[in-house]
């Protein structure tokens, strides 16, 4: 047994509502509080220091416990949507979108997904291995230890796998948790001779059935756009793919209304982005499991909207707020900046910016024992040096974590 604390608060996130709104009011904050690991690294039991530690005198040893007075703990954040494996570097897309040009025009001037492609492509499996563990190492500094990967770089057989098997092998490199997603849809590759249904076919044979043979992913996403690929393509696409035995995710509503219906009729754990959702979809989404996930680094980096969050939680639907960290349209990969940029815009309580990035992002993740610090939960939390939980997300990113426990162990 290890006991941890005395904290100054313990923010449990625990007994919220998965959906609709939650004021700060309803959150459960322990004061004095400690946290009791088992020998299995779960949580034995949360509460006032004071009091597990009288109880468990016996079972435990002075080099069990860390004095951490004047801190606050929350649960680690979950980031449900990132595209971290990738080579190269897309800083003058940026400069050039910034400056006024065009989608078309950066990619004539050999921007866009594709220069993605091309350096991930060209790029070693130890080079991608590098520079990912580099990423996770980041977001774990964040406090950060669940973090969902795309592929979707490769856009062919072997990058694609390749890919995939770089995130299977930063698995085992890292005491983060990572959460692999076969994005081979994200947009038809310019040396592909076919049309885009096609693309999606030769995803379904030849793609999926390797990936599914080596274990590299369980869950399976699609770009639904304009410029990517069209709605019942893409239904059709994921249904065969749900077939297949894999879970389904949705780049849903970027720029243009109507996918989000799609992911939800098809049964899509998440829809994500939502940034374009007219309010009708909203309506629908709502009344559905299937999560809304806002990408705010997304709208930031490209100068769009943002997800219409509060509208998605005024309805009752479940809101999950991820960094979509990436190389082109949302480099940031700051979470908590991002979040809580968001909250400003869209009136987001503490509250509902929290349960946004921990238990209700492991909904969009489909994991049930993360996100709330309570007994039997994995013991994975966070630190922050502050005597009030409210300036993690008052200080917009800036207060960063002083600890970060995975399994019950310090990792910085």
């Amino acid at each position: 047994m290890k006991l941890f604390g005395p904290f100054k608060q313990i923010l449990t996130l625990n007994n919220l509502p998965l959906r609709g709104k939650i004021s700060d009011e309803q959150l459960e904050i322990i004061e004095n509080g400690g946290i009791l690991i088992n020998s299995e690294n779960k949580i034995e039991e949360i509460g006032n220091y004071d009091v597990i530690a009288n109880k468990t005198k016996q079972s435990l040893s002075n080099s069990s416990t860390l004095q951490l007075s004047d801190r606050v703990v929350l649960p680690a954040f979950i980031d449900c949507h990132t595209h971290i494996c990738f080579g190269g570097n897309r800083a003058n897309d940026f400069a050039m979108r910034n400056a006024g040009k065009t989608y078309l025009e950066i990619a004539e001037k050999g921007g866009g997904i594709w220069s993605s492609v091309q350096h991930t492509r060209n790029a070693s499996e130890d080079e991608l291995l590098e520079t990912l563990l580099e990423r996770i190492n980041r977001l774990i500094l964040l406090g950060i230890t669940t973090i969902e990967i795309k592929s979707g770089y490769g856009l062919n057989v072997e990058s694609e796998l390749k890919m995939l098997r770089v995130i299977k092998k930063a698995q085992e490199k890292t005491k983060a948790t990572l959460v692999p997603t076969c994005l081979s849809a994200h947009l038809k590759p310019r040396d592909f001779e076919g049309t885009s249904s096609a693309y999606l076919q030769y995803i379904l044979d030849e793609i999926l059935p390797k990936v599914k043979k080596e274990n590299l992913a369980k869950r399976v996403d699609v770009f639904i756009e304009k410029s990517a690929f069209q709605r019942e393509e893409s239904r059709n696409f994921l249904i065969k793919a749900k077939e297949l035995g894999f879970e389904i995710t949705v780049h849903a509503d970027q720029f243009t209304a109507g996918s989000s219906r799609i992911a939800v009729e098809v049964g899509a754990v998440s829809a994500d982005h939502l940034e374009a959702t007219i309010d009708e979809d909203l309506e629908y989404l709502a009344k559905s499991e299937t999560v809304a996930v806002a990408l705010p680094g997304a709208s930031i980096g490209l100068g769009e909207p943002f997800t219409p969050a509060r509208k998605i939680l005024d309805k009752n639907g479940i809101l999950a707020i991820a960094s979509d960290w990436n190389p082109g349209s949302a480099p940031n990969g700051n979470l908590i900046l991002q979040a809580s940029i968001l909250a400003t815009y869209q009136k987001l309580s503490t509250a509902e910016v929290f349960a946004g990035i921990t238990f209700r992002a492991a909904k969009a993740l489909n994991l049930t024992d993360r996100g709330i610090l309570k007994k039997g939960m994995k013991a994975d939390f966070v630190v922050f040096e502050t005597d009030n939980f409210q300036n993690v997300i008052y200080n917009q990113g800036s207060l960063v974590a002083s600890e970060v426990y995975i399994d019950g162990k310090k990792i910085n």
